[in-house]
């Protein structure tokens, strides 16, 4: 078999659930604050895989307004019961200090392109909601991990399981506490499965940084006892700081047509000496085999860097440069998102060929922001964009961003001075949380005073660690530098709010508008090019 490079899912898509049904696999992520919500990946090889829906789409489904950064949407299950798909999910409304308000729901779908249905509400215990269908019972059930914002003894408190009746729509009988992880802690990410008269746990602990890991446990009885696998943890780089995958843990596993196991799980790549996850949390893979009825990963547990897989993937589709317009009978294109709201239409809406971002709240808003991006899936790139835009003050600008959360972005942006002045301005916020200010390499009087009319076309470039942005005003051919060489690696999970175990996304690329004097000035783009790059310091990639 070809030996495929991970991760198979580039780019911010942590928290892997696969699934296969007949020839199909199918892998569903975590989105987060970003709309729609759940990624779900297509694949016949396991190696090639095509971004296929986002099922959470509408108002009834799925409102995060108000959500903080990182919260939204967190690891999602998908499974199919026969005759249906079902995601289960969980909408995290608070998830910083003792308390996590963490609402859990279950959608369905005949096919995996819809429709879905509204969701049944399940509970709000905890988080990271498993939906396991017993092939010899019949009984549906439902796990997920339960917090205790007492520490008596674990804040992470276990796996709890309990029935759940797809007639009612209702979790009934009791619920046991079936699983409380080993000395690691913080064990979450459950996964039930059964094979050969076994039940088989596959949990995540160590929590989604540096230590990290899958563990596995069985038993005889769905309500356990569970016994802890000889090896407890199946995979986990934390005892090899200088493994390719880091942070690799929350995994699923997935059996092909002629029985080989394997395991997905998510991973990190860190860059530079400070170790950090620019692309965020991505999707890897393992085989694994079967001995005395317990999993092992293959040359296990330090996840490998190249995998046997059924196909070889095509590097050349990861390479190209995607080139986007904006045309309103097509839609906006699949890889972009935005943030929060279903209500699309008071931040943008696609007309006379031009995507237009209507001013709403400040960039870093947690309720309504005009920001339109697409993953960040290349250590290099170049992304540019032209806009056409025409603010009266310093409260209304819009641009291109290379955007982490509220606390780390870049942002060059066309404003206007108090007296109507246009100027390019760049705003940056780096690593600041708690606080969330901005620093300003440029700002007046070392601003870019442009004229007052006229298209500019703005440019960032990355390439490793350093991210540079450039500009062009109507009817220039060239090119030019704007501001300093920022650090590229603050667009990651280690430069976020809450930056230790509680910044969950990636980098992404877009454009943005706001409008703080709260008349919804519109700025207007004529296209959006991203062009991943060959560079000699990436050192996965080249």
């Amino acid at each position: 078999m070809p030996q495929v490079l991970n991760p198979i899912l580039p780019g911010f898509n942590p928290d892997p659930s696969i699934l296969r049904v007949g020839d199909d696999y199918y892998i569903a992520t975590s989105t987060f604050e970003w709309y729609p919500g759940v990624q779900i990946h297509h694949s016949k090889d396991l190696a090639n895989w095509e971004l296929v829906t986002r099922p959470l789409t509408r108002k009834s489904q799925l409102d995060m307004r108000g959500d903080p950064d990182s919260c939204g949407i967190w690891a999602p299950c998908l499974t199919h019961g026969g005759d249906k798909f079902w995601l289960v999910y969980t909408d995290v409304k608070r998830k910083d200090g003792s308390f996590k308000d963490t609402h859990n729901y279950i959608v369905s779908a005949p096919a995996i392109e819809g429709p879905w249905s509204d969701p049944v509400y399940t509970n709000s215990s905890g988080f990271d909601p498993s939906l396991f269908h017993d092939p010899d019972t019949g009984k549906k059930w439902f796990v997920n991990m339960l917090w205790d914002h007492r520490r008596r003894p674990l804040l992470f408190a276990g796996i709890a399981l309990q029935e759940w009746d797809p007639a009612s729509g209702k979790l009934v009988g009791p619920r046991k506490n079936i699983y409380q992880g080993t000395e690691l802690a913080l064990v979450e990410g459950p996964h039930l499965y059964k094979r050969n008269g076994w039940y088989y746990l596959l949990t995540a602990e160590g929590g989604t940084g540096y230590d990290h890991a899958v563990t596995f446990a069985r038993s005889k009885n769905i309500w356990g006892p569970y016994e802890t696998h000889p090896d407890k943890h199946i995979l986990s780089s934390k005892d090899h700081p200088h493994a390719a995958l880091q942070r690799a843990g929350h995994g699923d596993i997935v059996d092909t047509p002629d029985g080989k196991t394997y395991l997905v799980h998510l991973a990190g790549r860190p860059t530079t000496q400070r170790r950090r996850c620019v692309l965020g949390r991505e999707t890897a893979i393992q085989e694994c085999f079967w001995k005395d009825d317990w999993l092992f990963v293959k040359d296990g547990p330090v996840p490998s860097l190249y995998v046997d897989l059924p196909a070889s993937r095509n590097e050349d589709r990861y390479w190209e440069t995607k080139s986007y317009s904006f045309s309103a009978n097509d839609g906006l294109h699949k890889d972009f998102q935005w943030l929060r709201t279903p209500e699309t239409e008071r931040i943008f809406n696609l007309d006379n060929n031009k995507l237009n971002l209507i001013g709403r709240e400040s960039i870093g808003s947690w309720f309504e922001q005009a920001l339109v991006a697409r993953r960040q899936e290349h250590f290099s790139y170049d992304a540019e964009t032209v806009i056409d835009f025409s603010p009266t003050d310093e409260r209304e600008f819009a641009g291109l961003t290379a955007y982490y959360c509220r606390y780390n972005f870049f942002y060059l942006i066309v404003s206007a001075h108090s007296d109507g002045q246009r100027e390019l301005l760049i705003l940056a916020s780096e690593a600041s949380w708690p606080v969330g200010n901005l620093n300003l390499p440029l700002s007046n009087p070392d601003s870019v005073v442009i004229p007052n009319q006229g298209k500019v076309r703005l440019k960032v470039t990355v390439r490793g660690k350093e991210l540079q942005f450039w500009y062009a005003l109507e009817g220039e051919e060239e090119l030019k530098t704007i501001g300093p060489v920022f650090d590229a690696s603050i667009v990651s999970d280690e430069c976020g709010g809450h930056q230790a175990h509680g910044s969950f996304t990636g980098a992404f690329v877009g454009v943005a508008a706001s409008d703080l004097n709260g008349t919804a000035r519109v700025a207007s783009f004529d296209h959006f090019v991203y062009t991943p790059v060959k560079y000699s310091s990436d050192q996965y990639e080249v």
